[in-house]
């Protein structure tokens, strides 16, 4: 058999479909016993497998109370605001913290949450 040059492999995969790619690559896995997961990244960016590698960004972000601090009362009462809870089920959450405050909220309005339980002296972690 002859040898093929790079020029003349490369010039093959661009008239194969990505389904007859994605044969050719288990295939050669599975004979030479390697993984191609970086010639997929390279050979692929046009390809579905490309947009599916990259991180999607997070647009749901939970509020989290993780301590209450020295001014209880002020916590409470931002908790009250920022949730329709009642006094004692607000006063129940901050008791119990680590507890979510706000779950699946967007970017900004978890800063802005964020933000005024910190300035009542609350200890806060968004994710």
């Amino acid at each position: 058999m002859a040898k093929l040059s790079q020029d003349d492999l490369l010039a093959q995969f661009e008239e194969m479909t990505l389904i007859e790619l994605s044969e050719f690559v288990k295939a050669f896995e599975e004979k030479f016993d390697v993984t191609a997961a970086a010639a997929v990244a390279v050979a692929g960016p046009a390809g579905p497998a490309a947009v599916a590698e990259a991180p999607e960004e997070q647009d749901e972000f939970d509020v989290i109370l993780t301590g209450a601090g020295e001014k209880k009362i002020q916590v409470i009462k931002v908790v009250r605001e920022l949730t329709s809870l009642g006094l004692k089920e607000a006063k129940d959450l901050v008791d119990g913290a680590p507890k979510p405050v706000l779950e699946k909220v967007a970017k900004d309005a978890a800063e802005k949450a964020a933000e005024s339980l910190k300035g009542a002296g609350a200890s806060v972690e968004v994710k």
